[in-house]
């Protein structure tokens, strides 16, 4: 048995509820200009997790005794203690609001949507996984829906956690890449067009100062302030802030992004 078939049979001895809904697909959101990671895509053919490429939207811990790893580790009954880094599961989001901007935008703007096949080879938690969860689902058993469904807080944070086990090709594990209208005529939109799946652009995410300084109290007024020094022309979308990465702390600009991500968010 493969180190991806034990954790899936560890997690499904763990789950219940009924059968997913087939129409429902799990997206994986990302910044498409932070890095080289579409060239990538195009040159490797598989989307990898942040043991492979050391790089996170999120927390940064991927590596032997991180949280991460330790996460994994309990989640997935030690299935990948030992593993290369390439083996390891691909995170995501399960979709289950259909939303035009994936199931996790608070993780980038663009998402790729995975076919619905992935389903069968998904595991999922619910809260995060770095909440370390007791709930738990696979693509037979699935509950989660109904406990996501209950959220009442911030609407970044209420996905269901995907994991893709098994490598994710972009060739056929990927129905589409979406993209932010701001990337249209843009190096990004070049870059998508050189992967083997469909490009699809969503409304977009765009946020005035106005609004922004509404929201003082959401991640800090000291963001609220960054975000207006970064702003043209009174707005904020995914390309300006992608545009300061590197002359900011980039743990600032991800709480910028958050703030355009709920508060911008044109769908």
């Amino acid at each position: 048995m493969s180190r991806f078939e034990r954790a899936l049979e560890y997690v499904a001895a763990r789950s219940a509820g009924p059968p997913i809904d087939r129409a429902h697909r799990v997206t994986v959101n990302f910044h498409p200009d932070r890095g080289d990671l579409l060239d990538s895509l195009a040159r490797g053919g598989c989307y990898v997790s942040q043991f492979v490429t050391g790089t996170s939207n999120g927390g940064l811990t991927a590596f032997p005794g991180g949280d991460r790893w330790r996460w994994e580790s309990r989640m997935f009954g030690g299935a990948y203690d030992d593993a290369p880094a390439a083996d390891r599961p691909v995170y995501g989001a399960l979709n289950l609001r259909r939303s035009a901007v994936g199931a996790a935008p608070r993780f980038g703007s663009a998402h790729l949507r995975l076919t619905a096949d992935c389903l069968r080879r998904a595991t999922f938690c619910y809260p995060d996984s770095f909440l370390e969860p007791t709930d738990f689902g696979v693509a037979a058993n699935m509950r989660l829906a109904e406990l996501a469904a209950e959220w009442d807080g911030d609407p970044l944070d209420g996905y269901v956690e995907a994991h893709v086990h098994g490598p994710v090709r972009v060739d056929a594990d990927v129905e589409a890449i979406v993209l932010d209208p701001c990337y249209r005529g843009t190096a990004v939109e070049s870059a998508a067009a050189r992967l083997p799946c469909a490009v699809e652009w969503h409304p977009g995410f765009r946020l005035s100062v106005d609004e922004l300084r509404r929201h003082p109290h959401y991640r800090g007024p000291e963001f609220v302030a960054l975000g207006v020094s970064l702003s043209v022309d009174g707005f904020l979308d995914p390309a300006v802030i992608g545009a300061a990465v590197g002359l900011h702390d980039p743990q600032a600009l991800k709480r910028v992004w958050h703030y355009v991500a709920r508060f911008g968010c044109l769908s």
